[in-house]
């Protein structure tokens, strides 16, 4: 017994470490002083500035966009690409799959300045375009190992029967294998779209003058303090995540009822 609530003790240690910084966070989003360390009074003062804060605003917009789309595409290729790689086998599969993980394990500022490098050779202009094309190349290789596993616990002769039974390739595609994958395809879309709304040197390195997102944003801004306008930002985002993943959860133990 005692053994069970020590354990206890220690997970609600472990997260009251992770989640304290944001707690913090959204307590000083509402404070009418400037600076963190003094308290003033309850106040929505930053959430108002913010909404009339362009510079943060067109950040937020270009953060999201780039976000979505690199995402999207990203999702597409990393799928398309699984499936492939699944088919394979022997050395030309086991090669593949280590070239795939260079990216996930290189550093980051390794594979922003390859980019970089690629795009000033072919004398593409930095911008929205040089930023998504980033972002994609970046996230791609996330999506081919969450689909990856998905696409081993398939049956070995699901595809065969489809097939024999008369459906064609693209039938069986659309109406057998990516129902089946759906949950890894799902989660690596999810894991592109965090990336690419967490990165900061990727986009450093190949975003031009006129495309700034969040990341560099605040990063800008660290030289001369940081706005609690991003505090009230944060805040509204952390609170955007949490009501979706309620929302999903919600959704999957409603749908868990139902079959009972």
């Amino acid at each position: 017994m005692v053994e069970k609530y020590s354990k206890k003790f220690y997970l609600a240690l472990v997260y009251i470490f992770l989640y304290a910084p944001i707690f913090f966070l959204i307590i000083f989003s509402f404070n009418s002083e400037k600076y963190s360390s003094n308290w003033g009074h309850f106040s929505l003062k930053w959430y108002s500035s913010l909404l009339s804060d362009d510079r943060i605003l067109t950040a937020l917009y270009y953060t999201v966009f780039v976000a979505v789309v690199s995402s999207l595409v990203s999702t597409i290729f990393g799928t398309l690409s699984a499936i492939a790689i699944d088919k394979m086998s022997g050395i030309s599969k086991k090669a593949i799959l280590n070239f795939n993980n260079i990216p996930v394990l290189n550093p980051d500022i390794v594979t922003a300045v390859s980019l970089m490098t690629l795009f000033i050779f072919f004398k593409i202009p930095f911008g929205i375009t040089t930023l998504i094309i980033a972002h994609i190349v970046f996230s791609t290789p996330y999506v081919i190992l969450s689909v990856l596993p998905k696409l081993k616990q398939l049956p070995k002769d699901i595809v065969k029967a489809s097939l024999d039974l008369g459906a064609t390739p693209r039938y069986t595609m659309r109406k057998i294998i990516l129902p089946q994958i759906k949950p890894g395809i799902v989660a690596g879309f999810l894991f592109a779209f965090t990336m690419s709304i967490d990165d900061f040197v990727i986009s450093f390195f190949n975003t031009g003058n006129d495309v700034t997102n969040l990341s560099i944003e605040i990063y800008s801004m660290a030289r001369r303090g940081i706005s609690p306008e991003i505090n009230a930002l944060s805040t509204l985002m952390f609170l955007t995540i949490l009501i979706l993943l309620f929302l999903a959860n919600g959704k999957e133990f409603l749908s868990k009822e139902e079959k009972k």
